[in-house]
């Protein structure tokens, strides 16, 4: 693809070089060579990025600080990794479709829609509907009356519940279980033992959500579990049942959020933090690594500045952490120095003695 046909669909300004350069990839700026896109942010980078061999350098106006080089392209925009990246996916657009291997078993009644790649060893059971274009890779499991959107990506080993419903350009990676049961019981107080509780729910999951591999998202218990339009969700992440999870959130690996939790659009979950049930999580909220919410609490940005970011358990702003903590330490250095005062006294008394 020329950068002139990037431009076009992205747009952006040439400052310096030939729209003809045919890019094939793109590449670290340390190591690119003259069919490779590269990016830069900020002036180091940018320095080092004209130096080297690129194709094409694309940066923020106002990086450059010195001559360019005679050899070098430029394109300026006010987002250079967002341009880099969108520009990636129009170098490397899908693999063909490859139709469905002769060891995949499709039951004689799924619905598969044109251009689609079914990989060797899947299932796709009873009453399923694959859409136009989309990639199931080997080992996939697509359960009786699941609903695969158009574009979709699932790659191996995926298993998807029966009833589970995914929209279009989905992506979900090697290992993930969606719609699973949810983790309800109910204890029998005569006896002790645990009796499920019903788990006839669904999982939809919207547009443009991408999945990490082995996370887990269970199906609701009488209601739908949902997972809105462009949300990603890293590895070794798990939803519980009756969750509903915004638009454009994002969840980082190893966070865990327990059945009947909200999480608002926007919000971002960073890693290992764990979510009581019957949660709310407020629209735009970030939750630093490893921070807890209590069952039934709401979290907001409600008097905090945008971007704060709420840390530890009960999740709360680091400024406040931070004077807590510190708080603690002076305390524990008083009871301390109260603790050898006295030592101190009792060694002089028995002395005295």
């Amino acid at each position: 693809m020329t950068l002139g046909e990037l431009i076009g669909a992205l747009g952006g300004n040439l400052m310096h070089g030939s729209p003809d350069v045919l890019l094939i990839g793109v590449e670290d700026l340390g190591t690119a060579n003259s069919t490779e896109l590269v990016f830069a942010e900020n002036a180091s980078s940018a320095s080092k990025a004209l130096a080297g061999r690129a194709g094409a350098v694309v940066l923020r106006p106002g990086c450059i600080s010195e001559p360019i080089p005679p050899h070098a392209t430029v394109v300026e925009t006010d987002e250079p990794r967002l341009w880099f990246a969108r520009a990636a996916k129009l170098i490397n657009p899908p693999m063909p479709p490859a139709g469905v291997h002769p060891k995949a078993s499709i039951a004689s009644d799924a619905m598969i829609g044109s251009d689609v790649t079914i990989g060797a060893c899947a299932v796709v059971e009873k009453g399923a509907h694959v859409g136009v274009g989309s990639r199931i890779d080997a080992g996939v499991v697509v359960g009786r009356g699941t609903h695969i959107g158009e574009y979709c990506h699932i790659y191996p080993n995926v298993v998807l519940y029966p009833g589970t419903m995914v929209g279009d350009r989905v992506v979900v990676h090697a290992g993930a279980v969606l719609g699973a049961d949810g983790f309800g019981y109910v204890r029998d107080p005569s006896t002790g033992a645990y009796i499920q509780f019903p788990q006839e729910g669904m999982l939809l999951i919207e547009d443009d959500v991408e999945i990490g591999a082995n996370s887990t998202i269970d199906r609701g218990a009488l209601q739908v579990t949902k997972i809105r339009r462009g949300t990603k969700i890293d590895n070794l992440v798990h939803i519980g049942h009756n969750c509903d999870i915004g638009e454009d959130v994002i969840l980082v690996a190893l966070t865990g959020i327990s059945g009947s939790s909200t999480v608002g659009n926007g919000a971002i979950i960073a890693g290992q933090v764990g979510i009581g049930d019957h949660v709310h999580i407020g629209p735009g909220v970030i939750l630093g690594g490893q921070a807890g919410v209590f069952n039934g609490k709401t979290v907001t940005n409600e008097g905090l500045k945008p971007g704060t970011v709420l840390f530890g358990t009960p999740a709360r702003p680091l400024k406040q952490v931070l004077r807590e903590q510190a708080t603690l330490a002076r305390l524990a250095k008083r009871s301390r120095k109260a603790s050898e005062s006295a030592s101190d006294k009792e060694q002089e008394s028995g002395s005295g003695a």
